[in-house]
């Protein structure tokens, strides 16, 4: 008897199986906010691509790899962006892509953290991404947000003196499971 629950357990048993999730980019957003010129700065990068695996069950398999086109920040204010965008700034024409990778993914009380590898200019930091997630069915909305010192990854240089020494990234992610 004992064997035969054995075996119907087992072959009724699934293993876990990640969860992939398709970014709806036009309901999402990555946005910054930081001070130039004595005054808050609000912008936001148009393109960019995120890969998520996550099973808020089973984190063992949950990855996120995401890339940013660095070229496509933008402020509205064009003094800003051409500093930001030149080769003092991001360097778009030497360094495209900015990407954060994590595959160690954690619940904790206000959510998830997800630790990972943030590179901007080629210059890798180690990033903990503080977000909170809520799952009806099958669709997914994250936001959280971080703040980057811009010198730790070579942006700027003396000139720039506080203009935009941190920079919180904002991220609101829209997904569906597939």
């Amino acid at each position: 008897m004992l064997r035969s629950l054995i075996a119907a357990a087992l072959l009724f048993a699934s293993p876990a199986v990640a969860q992939e999730w398709t970014v709806d980019t036009e309901a999402s957003s990555v946005a910054f906010v930081t001070q130039a010129f004595g005054a808050e700065v609000e912008g936001q990068f148009e393109n960019w691509t995120a890969t998520i695996t996550l099973d808020p069950a089973d984190l063992t398999g949950a990855s996120i790899h995401a890339e940013i086109t660095t070229a496509s920040g933008t402020t509205g204010s064009s003094q800003i962006d051409e500093s930001m965008l030149s080769e003092e700034g991001l360097a778009p024409e030497t360094h495209a892509l900015a990407r954060f990778d994590s595959s160690d993914i954690r619940a904790v009380d206000a959510g998830y953290e997800a630790h990972g590898t943030l590179s901007i200019r080629g210059v890798e930091q180690p990033l903990v991404l503080a977000f909170t997630l809520t799952i009806t069915g099958d669709n997914a909305v994250a936001d959280g947000e971080f703040i980057v010192a811009r010198t730790e990854f070579g942006v700027g240089n003396e000139g720039w003196g506080d203009t935009a020494a941190e920079v919180r990234v904002v991220l609101h992610v829209e997904a569906m499971r597939h």
